[in-house]
């Protein structure tokens, strides 16, 4: 099997070269990180500068388009490499794998599944939100959808939870360590980045658009799957 990880990032190219270190430390197979870059970002010569150092990895792809935030551009990349790919998974950039072979491990559950989802110990959250994840493809290509259209930062981990749940397909892995280096644990500064993202009106939000999803769309993303596995 294979595995993608799209890892979307914003202002923060020291850690995307932090991750991608963390990949190479860590990763028992040929693991692909995809970093999803902002055309406008203000830090944009910096991931070109990471571009140049790493285009000729074969496991390291950067793609740069315009901004969408975070939820719709999970949805414009993972069919994409969902296509490409046995399983596809999110990391922030803030992020980081700390268990050698955490991707073998993944792998291994997704295949006992063969349809389903697998999160790691984030540190924080741990078994309660997968705040990183893997999936296998076909949950994407079914759905044609990573997260529910509309939420754009927050409530995309409750989203995988649930459809986790639902399907009767989800695991915790909780000695496989992916730390999220979060300011709300103290483990990062806060920056424009997460000021932007963590407003009452943004949860909000983001909530709305969950608790619509969860109501109404779940349902149909289930079916969607388990015909597209049949077929």
């Amino acid at each position: 099997m294979t595995l993608t990880i799209l890892v979307p990032t914003r202002g923060r190219p020291q850690n995307l070269t932090r991750l991608w270190q963390a990949f190479k430390d860590t990763c028992e197979y040929e693991t692909r990180l995809v970093a999803l870059v902002d055309s406008d970002d203000p830090e944009l010569r910096g991931y070109q500068a990471i571009y140049r150092q790493l285009e000729h990895e074969p496991m390291f792809r950067m793609g740069i388009g315009p901004r969408l935030r975070l939820g719709p551009t999970l949805n414009v990349a993972a069919p994409k490499w969902a296509a490409r790919s046995d399983a596809v998974g999110f990391m922030g950039d803030d992020h980081l794998p700390r268990t050698v072979g955490w991707d073998g491990r993944y792998l291994e559950e997704l295949r006992r599944l063969g349809t389903g989802l697998v999160y790691g110990n984030d540190l924080i959250q741990q078994a309660a939100l997968p705040t990183q994840v893997a999936m296998t493809s076909d949950v994407i290509l079914a759905t044609g959808h990573m997260v529910p259209a509309g939420a754009v930062h927050l409530w995309l981990d409750n989203a995988w939870l649930e459809l986790g749940r639902a399907l009767d397909a989800l695991t915790y892995l909780p000695d496989v360590i992916v730390e999220h280096l979060h300011p709300i644990a103290g483990r990062a500064q806060w920056d424009a980045g997460y000021a932007e993202a963590n407003t009452d009106a943004r949860s909000d939000a983001d909530r709305a658009v969950f608790e619509q999803w969860r109501q109404h769309e779940l349902p149909v993303w289930v079916q969607q799957i388990k015909e597209y596995e049949r077929g």
